[in-house]
């Protein structure tokens, strides 16, 4: 892909049964992404999209094939370490019980992060996706579903992952702030060659933002 350079992520013929073996929720998946891509994965509901995002966060491990992150086999890289690099930001927004910010610093606070760079990066992802400062002491109580999804997202950018994974982020804004949030995706691939692979069934939205789609159906790339 056009502007890219060390391979992140390697799925080789990856299938996954349901837990009783009985049926297969993926079958055979391969795909490469490299720094700074831009990937999006389309298909109908219940196709597979969002099992295939838990599996490259490894909330689940397939049941078959090979996933490599920089060249390691997912299953040898420590959980806490892979999801600092790999972050999923899921389609159901929850701040946990804490307040925005602390929502937002809480995950740079467990990898020890000094207190100015905490600042820093909040400062900056909160210019780049305005947050006002009202919203910083509110609850998940207080705030619409689209107000929750931007928090969660900018929760995921503010980590700095090398991949980052995007679970329907648009499904709750309204147009102008999807538009907004892809063109800071867009720099943060060309600037941070962090890559991103988004689902999102807002096919105009994809047109706008992908370099590559791939299409889902019933556990399968068409």
């Amino acid at each position: 892909m056009q502007g890219s350079t060390e391979t992140l992520l390697q799925l080789s013929d990856v299938g996954l049964s349901d837990p009783l073996g009985r049926h297969r929720l993926l079958e055979k998946i391969s795909f490469t992404i490299n720094e700074g891509d831009r990937l999006a994965i389309i298909g109908p509901s219940g196709s597979g999209k969002t099992t295939l995002l838990r599996l490259i966060n490894r909330l689940q491990d397939p049941s078959t094939g090979s996933i490599l992150f920089q060249s390691q086999p997912l299953t040898q890289l420590s959980v806490i370490h892979l999801r600092q690099k790999i972050v999923l930001v899921p389609q159901e927004p929850k701040l946990l019980g804490m307040t925005v910010q602390e929502t937002l610093t809480y995950p740079l606070k467990l990898q020890k992060l000094s207190p100015t760079e905490i600042k820093q990066r909040l400062e900056y992802w909160r210019s780049q996706l305005p947050i006002p400062d009202d919203w910083l002491e509110r609850n998940e109580l207080q705030l619409s579903l689209g107000q929750r999804q931007l928090i969660t997202i900018v929760r995921g950018l503010m980590m700095q992952p090398k991949l980052l994974l995007l679970d329907e982020p648009t499904s709750a804004l309204d147009r102008d702030k999807a538009l907004q949030l892809l063109e800071v995706l867009k720099t943060m691939t060309r600037e941070a060659k962090t890559a991103i692979i988004m689902v999102n069934h807002q096919l105009e939205l994809v047109e706008q933002f992908t370099q590559q789609v791939l299409k889902l159906n019933q556990g399968k790339l068409q």
